[in-house]
């Protein structure tokens, strides 16, 4: 895909945004804008909206009321985003035929997806494995291969939900890496985590949720020293937010 082609989808910003089931509020009036720069990564409980607020960003889930738009237009195809899921799916295919399957999606020519499929497997460490089958893989090495084939497509900004949530700590340190690495190529990185360590060693920005509001937004050294509402002091206490 000519990237060159697509305007940046850059600010994504949301405008009083609400997302309900039924009777249930998933996000009230989250106001919050994502641009350039180091990673936003979004803390709070389980079930305080992360995954949701990701799956609105993406384009994947519609606001209930409310606005959202990326680079100033509405209902924006996502061309320069991508999305990468706790428990990304494996094609039943090897590891490069993973990435390959990506980039053809992604409209890169084919005299291009072997060089391609090349580098992406470089910048996640799975050089040598292109022949391993993709569903025989550790969890963490498949993370990886999600990670590539997310960025088969150069976007812009990059949606990553709780990537590190079962891995062990030399495989969590790795998809960090890979995390830094990708921001400082120029992508938007937008990370869920529940681990503060984590959000203090990747964030640039913090956004705190709690019941599907934004309760602080900011930046992360700011946040970490000197949280503003009592909501973000006692999460990082460690204590429940009820």
């Amino acid at each position: 895909m000519n990237t060159a082609l697509y305007p940046s989808d850059l600010p994504i910003v949301f405008s009083e945004v609400h997302v309900r089931a039924h009777d249930t509020k998933i996000l009230n009036r989250v106001t919050l804008t994502i641009d350039s720069g180091s990673p936003t990564v979004l803390i709070g409980p389980n079930g305080s909206g992360k995954t949701t607020l990701l799956r609105v960003a993406m384009g994947l889930a519609p606001p209930s009321d409310g606005r959202i738009t990326w680079g100033s237009r509405e209902q924006l195809p996502p061309l320069r985003r991508a999305i990468v899921f706790q428990r990304p799916v494996m094609l039943r295919r090897s590891c490069a035929a993973n990435v390959r399957y990506a980039l053809a999606a992604a409209g890169v020519p084919r005299d291009r997806r072997l060089r391609r499929t090349t580098e992406l497997l470089r910048l996640v460490g799975l050089e040598g494995f292109e022949a391993r089958p993709a569903r025989r893989m550790s969890g963490g090495e498949q993370q990886r291969l999600a990670l590539a084939r997310a960025l088969a497509r150069e976007p812009d900004v990059l949606f990553l939900d709780e990537p590190t949530a079962s891995l062990d700590p030399a495989a969590t340190k790795t998809i960090e890496d890979i995390v830094q690495a990708v921001s400082s190529r120029g992508v938007k990185v937008v990370m869920a985590t529940h681990d503060l360590g984590e959000a203090r060693r990747i964030a640039g920005d913090i956004v705190l949720l709690h019941r599907g509001a934004v309760v602080e937004s900011g930046a992360a050294e700011t946040f970490f020293a000197q949280p503003a509402t009592e909501e973000a002091r006692r999460f990082l206490a460690g204590e429940l937010l009820l």
